[in-house]
Protein backbone atom coordinates (compact mmCIF):
# COMPACT_ATOMS: atom_id res chain seq x y z
CA UNK A 1 0.00 0.00 0.00
CA UNK A 2 1.15 3.20 -0.73
CA UNK A 3 2.23 6.21 1.48
CA UNK A 4 1.55 9.56 1.33
CA UNK A 5 4.33 11.81 2.78
CA UNK A 6 4.01 15.65 1.59
CA UNK A 7 6.69 18.27 3.15
CA UNK A 8 5.38 21.45 2.91
CA UNK A 9 8.28 23.33 4.54
CA UNK A 10 9.00 25.55 2.15
CA UNK A 11 5.54 26.75 1.43
CA UNK A 12 4.63 30.13 2.51
CA UNK A 13 3.68 33.71 1.12
CA UNK A 14 4.85 37.15 1.53
CA UNK A 15 2.45 39.22 3.09
CA UNK A 16 1.96 42.98 1.85
CA UNK A 17 4.94 45.36 3.01
CA UNK A 18 2.20 47.84 3.74
CA UNK A 19 1.46 46.99 6.78
CA UNK A 20 -1.48 48.21 9.70
CA UNK A 21 -0.64 47.77 13.20
CA UNK A 22 -2.93 46.79 16.18
CA UNK A 23 -2.05 49.99 18.50
CA UNK A 24 -4.35 50.29 21.99
CA UNK A 25 -3.98 54.43 20.57
CA UNK A 26 -5.11 54.30 17.08
CA UNK A 27 -7.97 51.61 17.53
CA UNK A 28 -11.08 52.76 16.64
CA UNK A 29 -12.81 52.02 19.33
CA UNK A 30 -12.10 49.75 23.16
CA UNK A 31 -15.20 48.20 22.68
CA UNK A 32 -14.75 44.70 21.14
CA UNK A 33 -18.41 44.47 19.52
CA UNK A 34 -17.81 47.78 17.80
CA UNK A 35 -14.35 46.70 16.52
CA UNK A 36 -15.43 43.77 15.27
CA UNK A 37 -18.05 45.77 13.76
CA UNK A 38 -15.51 47.93 11.84
CA UNK A 39 -13.49 45.22 10.61
CA UNK A 40 -16.33 43.45 9.60
CA UNK A 41 -17.43 46.05 7.81
CA UNK A 42 -14.18 46.40 5.85
CA UNK A 43 -14.65 42.23 5.14
CA UNK A 44 -18.02 42.84 3.72
CA UNK A 45 -16.77 45.72 1.50
CA UNK A 46 -13.15 44.10 0.48
CA UNK A 47 -14.07 42.99 -3.33
CA UNK A 48 -11.75 39.74 -2.80
CA UNK A 49 -14.19 38.61 0.06
CA UNK A 50 -16.78 36.20 -1.35
CA UNK A 51 -18.82 35.73 2.31
CA UNK A 52 -17.68 37.93 4.82
CA UNK A 53 -19.87 36.19 7.00
CA UNK A 54 -18.54 32.76 6.73
CA UNK A 55 -17.32 31.56 9.85
CA UNK A 56 -15.76 28.49 10.88
CA UNK A 57 -17.54 27.19 14.41
CA UNK A 58 -16.16 24.48 16.53
CA UNK A 59 -17.63 22.08 18.96
CA UNK A 60 -16.82 19.31 21.44
CA UNK A 61 -19.11 16.48 22.27
CA UNK A 62 -19.95 15.27 26.11
CA UNK A 63 -16.10 13.75 25.80
CA UNK A 64 -14.47 16.38 24.59
CA UNK A 65 -13.60 15.36 21.18
CA UNK A 66 -13.79 18.43 18.92
CA UNK A 67 -15.15 19.33 15.56
CA UNK A 68 -15.01 21.92 12.95
CA UNK A 69 -16.99 23.29 10.08
CA UNK A 70 -18.28 26.59 8.63
CA UNK A 71 -21.58 28.19 8.89
CA UNK A 72 -22.81 31.82 8.08
CA UNK A 73 -23.29 34.18 10.90
CA UNK A 74 -26.72 35.71 10.54
CA UNK A 75 -26.27 38.85 13.13
CA UNK A 76 -24.53 40.11 16.04
CA UNK A 77 -24.28 42.56 18.46
CA UNK A 78 -24.09 43.44 22.32
CA UNK A 79 -25.94 39.84 23.12
CA UNK A 80 -23.99 37.87 21.19
CA UNK A 81 -23.06 35.99 18.00
CA UNK A 82 -25.70 34.32 16.11
CA UNK A 83 -26.60 31.24 13.64
CA UNK A 84 -29.18 29.08 12.35
CA UNK A 85 -29.03 25.44 11.85
CA UNK A 86 -30.41 21.75 12.02
CA UNK A 87 -30.71 21.00 16.15
CA UNK A 88 -30.50 17.00 14.96
CA UNK A 89 -27.29 18.00 13.10
CA UNK A 90 -23.51 16.71 14.39
CA UNK A 91 -23.13 20.69 15.84
CA UNK A 92 -26.66 21.38 17.20
CA UNK A 93 -26.60 18.06 19.29
CA UNK A 94 -22.95 18.94 20.45
CA UNK A 95 -24.25 22.53 21.71
CA UNK A 96 -27.23 21.41 23.54
CA UNK A 97 -24.81 18.62 25.61
CA UNK A 98 -21.76 21.03 25.83
CA UNK A 99 -22.78 24.75 25.14
CA UNK A 100 -19.39 25.96 24.56
CA UNK A 101 -17.86 27.30 21.80
CA UNK A 102 -15.73 29.20 19.48
CA UNK A 103 -15.97 31.01 16.17
CA UNK A 104 -13.03 31.75 13.92
CA UNK A 105 -13.22 34.41 11.17
CA UNK A 106 -10.00 34.64 8.73
CA UNK A 107 -10.23 37.17 6.51
CA UNK A 108 -7.20 36.62 3.92
CA UNK A 109 -7.07 39.31 1.57
CA UNK A 110 -7.17 41.66 4.94
CA UNK A 111 -4.75 39.39 6.95
CA UNK A 112 -6.96 39.21 9.68
CA UNK A 113 -8.32 36.81 12.28
CA UNK A 114 -10.90 37.01 14.71
CA UNK A 115 -11.56 34.12 17.40
CA UNK A 116 -14.43 34.59 19.60
CA UNK A 117 -15.19 32.10 22.46
CA UNK A 118 -18.38 32.36 25.03
CA UNK A 119 -21.41 29.80 25.96
CA UNK A 120 -23.78 29.54 23.69
CA UNK A 121 -27.74 29.63 24.06
CA UNK A 122 -30.59 28.32 21.76
CA UNK A 123 -32.60 31.16 20.49
CA UNK A 124 -36.20 32.08 20.71
CA UNK A 125 -38.46 29.91 18.22
CA UNK A 126 -40.28 33.41 17.00
CA UNK A 127 -36.99 34.29 16.30
CA UNK A 128 -36.50 30.99 14.30
CA UNK A 129 -39.17 30.92 12.33
CA UNK A 130 -38.73 34.95 11.16
CA UNK A 131 -35.46 34.25 9.91
CA UNK A 132 -36.70 31.00 8.33
CA UNK A 133 -39.34 32.91 6.54
CA UNK A 134 -36.41 35.15 4.98
CA UNK A 135 -34.63 32.26 3.27
CA UNK A 136 -35.02 31.33 -0.39
CA UNK A 137 -38.07 28.69 -0.57
CA UNK A 138 -35.30 25.94 -2.03
CA UNK A 139 -32.82 26.88 1.06
CA UNK A 140 -35.81 26.16 3.39
CA UNK A 141 -36.73 22.70 1.17
CA UNK A 142 -33.04 21.41 1.68
CA UNK A 143 -33.13 22.41 5.65
CA UNK A 144 -36.79 20.12 5.92
CA UNK A 145 -35.77 17.15 3.90
CA UNK A 146 -32.23 16.55 5.13
CA UNK A 147 -31.97 15.20 8.63
CA UNK A 148 -28.89 16.60 8.59
CA UNK A 149 -25.34 14.40 9.48
CA UNK A 150 -26.88 11.23 9.29
CA UNK A 151 -25.80 8.48 6.87
CA UNK A 152 -27.91 7.85 3.76
CA UNK A 153 -27.67 5.44 0.79
CA UNK A 154 -27.66 7.83 -2.12
CA UNK A 155 -28.10 11.19 -3.48
CA UNK A 156 -30.64 10.69 -5.81
CA UNK A 157 -32.77 9.79 -2.07
CA UNK A 158 -32.51 13.58 -1.24
CA UNK A 159 -33.08 14.59 -4.88
CA UNK A 160 -36.42 12.59 -3.88
CA UNK A 161 -37.29 13.90 -1.47
CA UNK A 162 -36.46 17.15 -2.31
CA UNK A 163 -38.81 16.97 -5.19
CA UNK A 164 -41.67 15.58 -3.22
CA UNK A 165 -41.41 19.08 -0.70
CA UNK A 166 -40.76 21.08 -4.01
CA UNK A 167 -44.19 19.92 -5.58
CA UNK A 168 -46.41 19.44 -1.85
CA UNK A 169 -45.73 23.28 -1.53
CA UNK A 170 -45.55 24.59 -5.44
CA UNK A 171 -48.17 27.16 -4.87
CA UNK A 172 -46.88 28.35 -1.40
CA UNK A 173 -44.58 31.27 -1.21
CA UNK A 174 -42.65 29.61 1.55
CA UNK A 175 -42.54 26.05 3.70
CA UNK A 176 -43.54 25.87 7.39
CA UNK A 177 -40.46 25.89 9.69
CA UNK A 178 -39.29 22.20 10.43
CA UNK A 179 -39.16 21.57 14.75
CA UNK A 180 -35.62 20.40 14.43
CA UNK A 181 -34.53 23.63 12.92
CA UNK A 182 -33.65 26.76 14.80
CA UNK A 183 -31.04 28.97 16.02
CA UNK A 184 -27.87 29.42 18.17
CA UNK A 185 -26.35 32.52 19.92
CA UNK A 186 -22.86 32.54 21.22
CA UNK A 187 -22.27 35.28 24.44
CA UNK A 188 -18.49 35.79 24.13
CA UNK A 189 -16.60 35.66 27.28
CA UNK A 190 -13.14 36.43 24.89
CA UNK A 191 -12.76 37.74 21.64
CA UNK A 192 -9.47 38.03 19.96
CA UNK A 193 -7.90 40.18 17.13
CA UNK A 194 -5.12 38.97 15.05
CA UNK A 195 -3.31 41.12 12.49
CA UNK A 196 -0.69 39.53 10.41
CA UNK A 197 2.57 41.31 9.89
CA UNK A 198 5.14 40.65 7.04
CA UNK A 199 7.79 39.79 10.03
CA UNK A 200 5.29 37.44 11.10
CA UNK A 201 5.78 39.12 14.34
CA UNK A 202 2.03 39.13 14.19
CA UNK A 203 -0.22 41.55 16.53
CA UNK A 204 -3.03 40.12 18.74
CA UNK A 205 -5.07 42.10 21.60
CA UNK A 206 -7.21 40.13 23.36
CA UNK A 207 -10.67 41.18 24.77
CA UNK A 208 -11.95 39.62 27.86
CA UNK A 209 -14.86 40.35 30.32
CA UNK A 210 -13.29 42.11 33.17
CA UNK A 211 -14.93 39.99 36.01
CA UNK A 212 -12.72 39.11 38.16
CA UNK A 213 -9.48 40.35 36.28
CA UNK A 214 -7.39 42.88 38.23
CA UNK A 215 -6.37 45.68 35.72
CA UNK A 216 -2.92 46.93 36.54
CA UNK A 217 -2.52 48.93 33.50
CA UNK A 218 0.07 47.55 32.31
CA UNK A 219 -0.35 43.38 30.99
CA UNK A 220 -3.84 44.37 31.61
CA UNK A 221 -5.69 47.62 30.66
CA UNK A 222 -9.58 48.98 31.00
CA UNK A 223 -11.37 49.02 27.82
CA UNK A 224 -15.01 49.59 26.97
CA UNK A 225 -18.70 48.12 27.95
CA UNK A 226 -16.92 45.64 30.46
CA UNK A 227 -14.22 44.40 28.83
CA UNK A 228 -10.71 44.76 29.53
CA UNK A 229 -7.76 43.90 26.84
CA UNK A 230 -4.10 42.60 26.85
CA UNK A 231 -1.84 42.30 24.10
CA UNK A 232 -0.46 38.75 23.44
CA UNK A 233 2.94 37.62 21.90
CA UNK A 234 2.41 36.30 18.27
Amino acid sequence: MAKVAVDLRNMRKSYNEDEQLLLESSLPSKNPILLFQHWFEEAKNCETIYESNAVCLSTCDKDGWPSSRMVLLKSFGDDGFKFFTNYDSRKGKELIENPKAALLFYWDPLKRQIRVEGLVEKLPESEAEEYFRLRPKRSQIAAAISNQSEVIESRDELIKRYSLLDERYSGDEFIPKPSFWGGFKLVPKSIEFWQGQSSRLHDRILFKRSQNTAVDGTLVKEAENGWVMQRLQP
